[in-house]
Parts: structure tokens; sequence; C-alpha cells
């Protein structure tokens, strides 16, 4: 085999959360009651355009979670020996754009490095700004750059919204037929408004995202678009790989927060007693040891550990992984409390309730109460909290990876980014664009968070039952 696949411990537990979570969509389906509210999230313009940027950042980071290993080109069949090196699909896809690598730092769309340096010229030696060997290299002079780029970005116009076209007349056509109705009368119905779904906003979020993807592989092929780090490296990307990394942050913490803030929370509001008293002492003394200092003793003894058994970890991926997997823990161990304090407040109410309170009265066990009458009634406050949490969760490790305490240091993250970008910017010229372009990506993905967050609040708290 040319390959051999790499299971890595976030890479298990990505995809047991997404087995999970296409088991909740199939249930939902089958369930009125609980298609409804997400029925309401979908006739939301501005929460369906900001689920179709996080699909977007999902599908990255989906395929930068299928790892492998390159076999060695001078191995043998019989024995193969594979690379130390571990990619993943991501990596195959964008081809090029992780190899082609400079020598050090150099500006978004140029031409030659950021700094200058000694280099022959017509038998003499002058100081001056040397050629990139890949961004460029196609151009005889940088006069011919500009109108370069200008020409590639209405290429790339072209393609995008070509692209986009083609895509709306095919959706036009499928769904006419499927309403048994003429194209041009479906079409008149997607121009007022009446189809049901915020089909307009969509079909200009689907737009936009095909004319930015376009664009980017018109400039990508000949460019670094966003400029290159340090060892020269493509900064657009190192911000695609960090994407898995935040949407690991965001998630894979939530599996270790809510089975804790579920049981604490609902177990503490519905006994109440000395019960209530344990718990709440237990997160109230949790709550007054500062978390950083936690995570930072956590990562510093998960790093004690692999530099302690170094043949326990195969490759350097899988030691960034481990630290990573660990944070994630420690990141649940430290965020449950404030979800649990809210599970406690609604079981208090919910457990006075005369159905609740007939239950007890014909002996019903207090399991199934809490699996039949409070839990369902308090899911909502979950839902929300586990969307609301996600954005939180993504710039901690930016903020965690900062001060030191985050994720590997050879681990692509924007948090990595942005602490190496930090000593930059005191330097004359300025480097500006590593930081610009985690800001970027950290910027799209928790602004579509939050607004697809708002729309699930509003559709699932019954109190926000009136607002549009």
């Amino acid at each position: 085999m040319n390959a051999q696949a790499v299971v890595l411990w976030t890479d298990a537990l990505v995809f047991l959360l997404l087995a999970v979570v296409a088991g909740l969509v199939w249930t939902i389906r089958r369930q009125e009651h609980l298609r409804a509210p997400w029925g309401a999230v979908a006739q939301r313009p501005m929460a369906m355009a900001a689920a179709l940027v996080l699909a977007v950042f999902v599908a990255i980071g989906l395929l930068d979670s299928l790892h492998y290993r390159e076999r060695l080109p001078d191995s043998s069949a019989d024995a193969p020996q594979y690379s130390v090196e571990v990619l993943s699909v991501f990596d195959a896809l964008v081809g090029e754009l992780r190899t082609q690598k400079e020598k050090t730092y150099s500006a978004p769309l140029a031409m030659q490095l950021y700094a200058k340096e000694f280099v022959e010229r017509d038998g003499v030696t002058v100081r001056d700004y040397p050629r990139l060997v890949h961004g460029g290299a196609h151009l005889a002079d940088a006069a011919a750059r500009q109108p370069d780029i200008v020409r590639r970005v209405a290429a790339g116009l072209a393609q995008g919204l070509a692209a986009s076209l083609v895509a709306f007349a095919a959706l036009a056509v499928w769904r006419a037929c499927r309403a048994g109705v003429a194209v041009s009368a479906w079409l008149d119905d997607w121009r007022a408004g009446r189809l049901g779904w915020p089909a307009r906003t969509l079909t200009g979020m689907v737009t936009l995202l095909a004319v930015l993807g376009a664009v980017l592989l018109q400039l990508t092929d000949v460019y670094h678009v966003f400029g290159t780090d340090k060892v020269g490296q493509d900064v657009l990307y190192i911000s695609l790989k960090s994407i898995r990394t935040g949407l690991v942050i965001g998630t894979l913490t939530t599996l270790v927060t809510l089975p804790l803030a579920i049981v604490f929370g609902i177990v503490a509001g519905y006994f109440r007693g000395w019960i209530d008293d344990a718990i709440q002492y237990v997160y109230t003394v949790l709550n007054s040891i500062p978390g950083v200092l936690l995570i930072a003793a956590a990562v510093l003894i998960v790093q004690v550990y692999v530099e302690s058994n170094p043949q326990s970890f195969d490759t350097a991926a899988a030691r960034a992984d481990i630290r990573l997997l660990a944070l994630c823990v420690i990141m649940g161990v430290t965020s449950w409390t404030g979800l649990a304090r809210l599970l406690r407040g609604e079981t208090l109410k919910l457990r006075t309730l005369d159905y609740v309170e007939a239950a007890r009265a014909f002996g019903v066990s207090h399991a199934r109460i809490i699996g039949r009458h409070v839990f369902p009634n308090v899911f909502h406050l979950v839902l929300i909290a586990i969307v609301l949490d996600f954005s939180g969760l993504v710039l901690a490790e930016a903020v965690l990876s900062y001060v030191g305490v985050g994720v590997d240091p050879t681990m692509h993250s924007w948090g990595n980014m942005i602490n190496g970008a930090r000593l930059e910017l005191a330097r004359e010229p300025v480097v500006w664009w590593q930081l610009g372009a985690a800001f970027t990506f950290m910027f799209a993905l928790v602004l579509a968070a939050n607004l697809f967050a708002d729309g699930v609040r509003d559709a699932f708290d019954p109190r926000m039952g009136g607002r549009r």
C-alpha cells in the first residue's frame, strides 16, 4: 500500500461525535415535536446563512481529520516503511499550497521577500529584495504583477458566478419538478419569498462562497494570498489547517461538559437537600480555582508524561494530539458549572409542577421521572448552551495558546499564529498578515456560530417565541 491510515484520538472522537449527530438527526426527523423547532430555525435567513458557512468550516475540519502516512519511495513492497510525517486528506487536496515554501516572510500577493538580502545582479553584489521561489514566479518583472492579479480575480469572479448560476438553474428545475409547477412559476415564488425557506439568502450566500473559492483558487496557483510566515510556510494553508483545531476544541470539550452539567444540575435540582448542598459545594470550589492554573497544570502533566514515555508516541502528530485531547478534557471539567447551575434552577421549578408531583404520588421511580418529564423539558437549555458556548471555546483556545498553555506549538492553530505574530508587530516594517489571517478566519467562524446560535435560541427558548 502507498499509505498507512493513522487514527488519532481526536480523529476517533470527532467521527464518533459525527455519528451521534447523524443519529440525532435521524431521530428528530421521525418526531414531529422535535422537528418543529428546527423547522423554525430553517426559516430564519441569517441562521441558515450562518449554517452554510459553518458547514464549509466543518467540511474542511473533517477532511483534515482523515490522517495517513505515505510510504517511503525506497522501501520494498514486502516490508514497507512509512514516513514519520502524518498528512491528511485535506493536505492531499490542497497539493502545492502545502509544499510551496519560501525562505522567510513575504507580504500577501508579493513577488519578493519582505527583507533585503545581498543578491548577485549583473555580476555585482547588491542589497535588495530577492524574488520568491514560487510567489509570482511566472512573471518576468514586478510591473506585470498588478494586471495579472486583476485578471485572475476577474476570472475567479466569472467562474464563481457561472458555477453558482448553473447550480441555481439545476435547483430551480429540480424543485419545480417536485412541486409540479413550471420553472417560471417557481422563480416567481423565489423572487417573492414564498417558498417557505430563505431561498434568496441561501442563493446569495452560495454565490458569495463560490466566488470567493474561485478567486482563491485562481490566486493560490501562483501567489501566496496571505503571504508567508517566518519559515516561509503559506499563511493561507496554516489558517485553513487551524480550522480543525478550533472545531475540535469547540466540539469535543462539550463531550466532557454535557454529562457533568446534565447529571449534576438535574440531580441537584430534583433531589435537593444534602445532595444539592454537596453538588453546589463542588462547583463553588471549582469556580474558586482559576481555570488557567488548572489548564496549565494539566498541560504540564501531559507534557511530562509524553517526554517520559516517547515509545508510546511514534509521531509528532500523536504527541501534539494527546496534548490537544488533554486540553479538551480539562476545559470541559472547568466549564460545566454554568450550565449545571442553569439546569438546577430549571429543575427546581419543574419538580413542583403537577404532572411531576402526580408521577411521584403514583410511585414512578425517580430515574423514570427524570428521563420522561424533567430532561425533555430542559433539553432546549442544553442545546442553546452548546451553540452559545462553541464560539467562547474557540476564542479560549486562541487565548490559551497565546499565553503558552494551549495546544502544542507544533500544531497549527489560530492561537499559535497570534503568538507567533506577537513579536513581529514590533519590527520595522511590521509583519501584520499572520495576525490578520488568524483574525479573519476566527472572526468568520465565531460570527457564524453566534448568528446560528441566535437562531437556535429564538426557536427553542419558549420565552423567545414571539421574537422575529
